[in-house]
């Protein structure tokens, strides 16, 4: 199956373009952008050889639905999805500081804990936890964002010290986090989930705080099966989870966790269509609707044709 990895389009208007690790961003004169979700695959902030097929729909569509479910307790930046894997939105100036809450003691946040650590961003963790366990409440743990390289774990405190983000921002910020994990948590459990922990990427847009980027999608955010949740967890067994921390694992499995002199492996043909499935099985669990897949026999000439036509009339 084909997969996008790379794109290079000349939009008209179009004045910049960004390539991170799964989007590509290109940036118009009338102050929108232009959203290319790649079928990319990051894991420990490396990008994996392969492509995955269906996996920038799968996040594209998922972040769609979740911004309209959710326009109702913050503003965000999308206008429209021209194209399976397209968005297109207000440019926001991105604020560097990603919010981070983890409703269980799973990924990160396990992994440190494993080490010894029950501090985590300035918030301690309780004591005789196990992987996968709620915590009594969610917990906001932020990042810095970086533009290349690990993202770094920051305590609410340094943000202010530091004044990455002023004290009534950040507290706006919060809220909406709060917020957004609360509708998040309850779509999940209608369609037999739990949300485990995600994170939000905030904009200013004329001085006001707007949600941009994705939101609860497998990238961002971390799912468990609710049926059978507390018997695994009961018995020590790993829990079934939709997220695409099972890439980590097989990555972990091969002796990568992105650390120096470390060798990315190859993931081999198999391995690709399990993970292309495993993100179509989530995108049809947490919305409940059949996966539609778009035309991919050439995906930047669909892409092209549907964003100029967008964009002719916009």
């Amino acid at each position: 199956m084909k997969a996008l990895t790379n794109s290079s389009f000349s939009f008209k208007g179009q004045k910049s373009v960004y390539n991170g690790k799964v989007r590509d961003v290109y940036y118009l004169e009338d102050q929108r952008l232009v959203m290319v979700a790649s079928d990319r695959i990051s894991a420990f902030d490396h990008v994996l050889p392969k492509g995955i097929p269906f996996k920038g729909q799968v996040l594209n569509q998922v972040a769609t639905m979740f911004l309209k479910a959710t326009e109702d307790i913050v503003p965000n930046w999308l206008e429209a999805t021209p194209d399976a894997n397209v968005a297109v939105g207000q440019a926001c100036e991105p604020i560097r500081v990603e919010m981070v809450i983890r409703g269980y003691l799973a990924g990160h946040a396990a992994r440190e804990y494993k080490l010894g650590k029950r501090v985590i961003c300035g918030v301690e963790m309780p004591e005789n936890m196990k992987e996968n366990d709620p915590f009594p409440q969610p917990i906001i743990t932020p990042a810095t964002k970086a533009d290349e390289g690990h993202d770094e774990d920051i305590s609410r405190e340094a943000i202010l010290e530091k004044n990455i983000v002023p004290k009534a921002i950040y507290e706006e910020l919060e809220l909406y986090t709060r917020q957004l994990f609360d509708r998040g948590t309850e779509m999940a459990a209608e369609q037999g989930l739990i949300l485990v922990d995600t994170k939000y990427e905030f904009g200013l847009l004329n001085g006001a705080v707007i949600l941009i980027d994705e939101i609860h999608t497998p990238d961002s955010s971390r799912y468990f099966y609710a049926d059978g949740y507390a018997e695994r967890q009961a018995k020590g067994i790993r829990q079934k989870q939709l997220s695409k921390e099972f890439v980590r694992q097989w990555l972990i499995e091969n002796d990568f966790q992105g650390l120096e002199g470390q060798t990315m492996p190859v993931m081999p043909d198999e391995f690709v269509n399990v993970v292309s499935e495993r993100y179509i099985e989530l995108y049809e669990k947490i919305t409940g609707k059949a996966f539609e897949r778009a035309d991919i026999n050439d995906i930047p000439a669909r892409i092209k044709q549907n964003l100029e036509h967008y964009l002719s009339i916009s």
